[in-house]
């Protein structure tokens, strides 16, 4: 099961199973404690995020902004003219099977009541993975 907190709400070591922090930003005197892995890969651009708290872009812009910047591919394809770098697609679908295994816990510094955090997104598209 794919679930989302808060990395500060309560820790629940058997229902929460994987605690993956994805964020860009693992946060000042964050122990390592409250997560697993931390992927920052999964967070949204700095740039993107920035834009979102100063209210500069709309929710919807956000979304359709931060889907596209999960499958983009890096600089490493420059380097590589056979094997390509598809973003985080790889990443979303190996997130999927361990959700369809056991429980898996998207964690963000979003307030847990939080509604427009990238951790909802998220969510969803590891489900459509």
């Amino acid at each position: 099961m794919l679930k989302t907190k808060s990395v500060h709400t309560a820790i629940d070591r058997k229902g929460d199973g994987l605690r993956i922090l994805a964020t860009r930003f693992r946060g000042r005197g964050l122990p390592k404690s409250r997560y697993d892995v931390w992927m920052p890969s999964l967070g949204p651009s700095e740039n993107a995020l920035r834009r979102m708290q100063r209210g500069s872009t709309s929710w919807a812009q956000f979304a359709r902004e931060y889907a596209k910047e999960l499958v983009l591919d890096g600089p490493i394809d420059r380097r590589s003219r056979t094997i390509k770098n598809h973003g985080q697609k790889f990443t979303l679908r190996l997130l999927k099977q361990l959700a369809q295994r056991g429980n898996v816990t998207l964690l963000c510094h979003c307030a847990e009541d939080e509604k427009h955090c990238h951790r909802h997104l998220l969510r969803a598209l590891v489900s459509r993975a």
